[in-house]
């Protein structure tokens, strides 16, 4: 094999690597606290969600901090450059580009007769919604930006460029939750609990319709994480944290007993979660070509 051959094979199992990490991550750390919090006597709530996603964040994330510090990486090649109030403005773009874009796209389609919403119950949605985003961020906005569009997309951006590092992150991201089934079903023989199936979709969704779907939020991820703002991977987390409440309330409401739901009055409802997430990523796009024009015109003011 040639040397820029084996330098391609080398960077795409480094790539690779991070989904790997976050696959152990979430099979191990979900069956792992499951087994901690039913030994401590946490019957359900929020201490018996909570102990999985620490775990799921404390083996995703210091790996990826120490590999990308022992290659002499800073923090701004995972995204993760500027400061608190950086890191914050970034965070608020993502919540306000993918919330919007969910308020548009599913008002748009409550107006249609595609959806009916349950009267909101206040005080039980706000309880909700804080414990979501704690457990959320935990087990699955932090880990997974981190491991998939903080190191697989960086390292793969590096070598190939941006299209093809996009598309590689989104493979990366689909082969991520079967492989945790994987790891989970083990885990959970170890510590002598019954395991979940293993398959490409967790939880016995269908695999293709779950697949279709985690490539249109890939693509909406990629996208914040490209949109220029000064700590790019916060904005992918805020996107995700907010995919996340959004979907949970809506799609899961009454299940989750969120205190606000909505009802599929048209089998076609289904398709208002990828359009909003189309146009999240739009809008993203709209943003990156903005923050490059604007590095441009900077670039020939300071050559001119």
């Amino acid at each position: 094999m040639s040397a820029p051959a084996l330098a391609l094979v080398r960077v795409l199992g480094v790539a690779a690597a991070g989904g790997l990490v976050m696959a152990v991550a979430l099979g191990a750390g979900t069956e792992l606290g499951a087994a901690l919090a039913d030994a401590a006597g946490f019957d359900g709530g929020l201490p018996a969600r909570l102990v999985p996603a620490v775990l799921v964040s404390a083996l995703a994330v210091p790996p990826v901090r120490w590999a990308a510090r022992r290659a002499g990486r800073r923090a701004a090649w995972l995204g993760l450059g500027g400061d608190g109030a950086a890191w914050a403005r970034s965070f608020l773009v993502g919540v306000a580009v993918t919330g919007a874009a969910a308020a548009l796209v599913l008002g748009a389609g409550t107006a249609a007769g595609m959806l009916s919403w349950s009267r909101p119950e206040p005080a039980v949605l706000v309880g909700f919604l804080a414990s979501n985003a704690l457990v959320a961020m935990l087990l699955e906005a932090l880990p997974e930006e981190l491991t998939l569009r903080g190191h697989a997309w960086a390292t793969l951006r590096g070598r190939l460029g941006g299209r093809a590092a996009a598309l590689g992150t989104v493979a990366i991201f689909l082969l991520v939750p079967g492989a945790s089934t994987v790891v989970g079903a083990l885990t959970a023989r170890l510590v002598g609990r019954d395991p979940d199936p293993v398959g490409l979709a967790p939880g016995g969704q269908r695999p293709v319709d779950y697949l279709v779907l985690l490539t249109f939020f890939g693509l909406a991820l990629v996208a914040a994480r490209t949109a220029g703002t000064p700590a790019p991977l916060w904005t992918a987390i805020g996107t995700h944290l907010t995919f996340l409440t959004v979907n949970r309330i809506a799609l899961e409401g009454e299940d989750r007993r969120a205190g606000w739901f909505a009802v599929e009055e048209s089998p076609d409802a289904v398709l208002l979660v990828p359009a909003y997430l189309l146009v999240a990523t739009a809008v993203f796009a709209a943003l990156r070509r903005r923050h490059t024009r604007r590095r441009r015109g900077v670039a020939r003011l300071t050559a001119g």
